[in-house]
């Protein structure tokens, strides 16, 4: 009698990327990037803004306030403008993280 444990079939790996091929979690991936990773974006401009430009406190906060809303439109924009979900996120990420590491080089989140 054989105990060795149950391998996954063949058909049972091409099910599981046929149902993850569907357009649907595309759309979902999309839409995550748009809605979480504008937010993030936009956060992260917001503080950069404040560290980065000269001028009052108050004023440079508001700027990036201002800029930061265009910045989460855009990157909506951007999530359902590529070719693949990756591209969108890449697009999204990247951006994130120069900023941040800008804005943490110069004195944010101390």
């Amino acid at each position: 009698m054989d105990r060795s444990p149950p391998t996954a079939s063949p058909s049972t790996n091409a099910r599981l990327l046929a149902f993850f091929a569907r357009p649907g979690w595309g759309v979902l991936s999309r839409s995550l990037a748009a809605i979480l990773g504008g937010y993030t974006l936009a956060a992260v401009t917001s503080v950069f803004c404040a560290v980065v430009l000269p001028g009052a406190r108050g004023q440079t906060v508001l700027t990036g306030m201002l800029v930061a809303i265009v910045v989460a439109a855009c990157a909506a924009l951007w999530a359902f403008a590529t070719r693949t979900a990756l591209r969108a996120w890449v697009g999204i990420a990247l951006p994130t993280l120069l900023l941040a590491a800008v804005a943490r080089l110069m004195g944010a989140w101390a």
